[in-house]
């Protein structure tokens, strides 16, 4: 049932991209330590930048677990279910890369996502993803389904947030500059925004 990929292109990355959700998973090297699992949405952050790499816009948010792990060992698998159509699971198994606000390769990756405005949601990094291996299997068990819209929820929290005071909520976050093993997360100060 299940097949394997070479590149994210054609009928699969259509699937991809027209998911309204997808799924990430990253573990610390430590056999003790903790894994993360992270649902991923909001219309317009995520992108396909070539056949073998993806990207999403990662935001404010009250920890850090993934950016820690990348930083750590760079694993990453993404995940999305077909919740409406025909049953499908497709996982992009790599490496990622947390693209920090003050790296000079931000504002070009930034420019990937034209369809949303990262402002109001806090961005503080591009996830980007080298894929090692894509597979698909049948999802036969995943329910259907119906996407209504995004929440405005995100958005309209952090519309209030200047770069001075978002740098101070991710301070008062227990598990923001460091995971929940104690791996250093988002690097602290918050680089301002790159205008």
């Amino acid at each position: 049932m299940g097949k394997t990929y070479e590149r994210i292109d054609g009928r699969l990355r259509t699937f991809i991209e027209e998911q309204p959700l997808f799924f990430t998973a990253t573990a610390p090297l430590s056999g003790e330590g903790t894994v993360n699992l992270s649902p991923k949405g909001l219309k317009g952050s995520f992108a396909v930048l070539d056949a073998s790499t993806v990207a999403y816009l990662d935001f404010a948010g009250s920890g850090a677990e993934t950016i820690a792990h990348l930083r750590e060992n760079g694993r990453i698998t993404l995940m999305w279910c077909a919740f409406q159509g025909p049953p499908n699971i497709v996982r992009v198994h790599g490496t990622g890369e947390p693209v920090f606000r003050d790296d000079p390769r931000f504002p070009g990756l930034l420019a990937r996502f034209p369809g949303i405005d990262p402002t109001p949601h806090g961005l503080r990094a591009i996830i980007v993803v080298t894929a090692e291996l894509i597979r698909d299997s049948c999802g036969y068990s995943v329910p259907l389904m119906t996407y209504d819209e995004d929440r405005d929820l995100h958005g309209r929290r952090f519309a209030r947030e200047d770069d001075a005071s978002l740098d101070a909520y991710f301070r008062k976050k227990e598990h923001v500059a460091h995971s929940l093993d104690g791996l250093p997360g988002l690097p602290l100060p918050l680089p301002p925004t790159p205008v």
